[in-house]
């Protein structure tokens, strides 16, 4: 929680910048922190309209942290405004107004590259069936989301599973590492979460040994 609204009030702190010295020629200093609200206005009023549920709520923390620039902002103004009438832009206010919205989409586009694009629901052990080999299986889950679970069979008995990695940009590649387990009389599996899926999967270890739908999966 405490990280998204840090991530929040980063990108609060950007607009309330750029909005001050945008506010230098008209001397309308006060625009800042009521844009900065604004836009916690508009990031709450997403997160329970368009998004809604869990993911609403992390939305929500976002748009707080634009909160806190806001209120912070209002406070100190009067600090920042000691010359409160309008003038022009310098060479430095320039640069700013272009950088701070470069910095801006840079940092959400940073964030959206970098972040996982996938949960693990659960992991664990089931007993090992003979003569049953490692397969997936792709369901549907709350809010249209999809869950891949892979389960290892006879071949990796005492080995459990773990999600190395998820490609998503074009068809969805997911990748699993095969470790050291417990019992030999068991193997691994793992559901993993995803927001959607683009056909056609592929499922695969770590070292390149592909893992085939299970028979259920092929007939649908």
């Amino acid at each position: 929680m405490f990280r998204i609204i840090g991530i929040g009030i980063f990108f609060g702190v950007i607009v309330f910048l750029f909005t001050f010295i945008a506010s230098k020629k008209s001397g309308k200093y006060y625009m800042a922190p009521v844009v900065t609200f604004l836009i916690f206005l508009v990031v709450v009023a997403y997160s329970l309209i368009v998004v809604g549920g869990f993911e609403g709520m992390g939305v929500g923390f976002l748009g707080a942290g634009f909160l806190v620039v806001s209120i912070v902002g209002t406070l100190f103004l009067p600090l920042l405004t000691r010359l409160k009438f309008a003038r022009e832009f310098t060479r430095k206010d320039i640069w700013a107004l272009i950088l701070l919205p470069l910095l801006f989409f840079s940092a959400i586009g940073a964030g959206i590259y970098l972040e996982d694009n996938y949960w693990v629901i659960d992991e664990g052990e089931t007993t090992v069936i003979e003569g049953e080999g490692s397969y997936y299986e792709i369901t549907t889950i709350p809010e249209r989301r999809k869950q891949i679970t892979v389960h290892l069979g006879e071949e990796h008995a005492g080995k459990n599973v773990e999600v190395e990695k998820v490609n998503k940009r074009g068809p969805t590649e997911v990748t699993v590492k095969i470790v050291d387990g417990g019992s030999r009389d068991e193997s691994g599996y793992i559901i993993i979460g995803l927001d959607q899926i683009t056909e056609p999967v592929t499922v695969q270890t770590t070292d390149g040994d592909v893992i085939e739908p299970s028979m259920e999966q092929e007939e649908n």
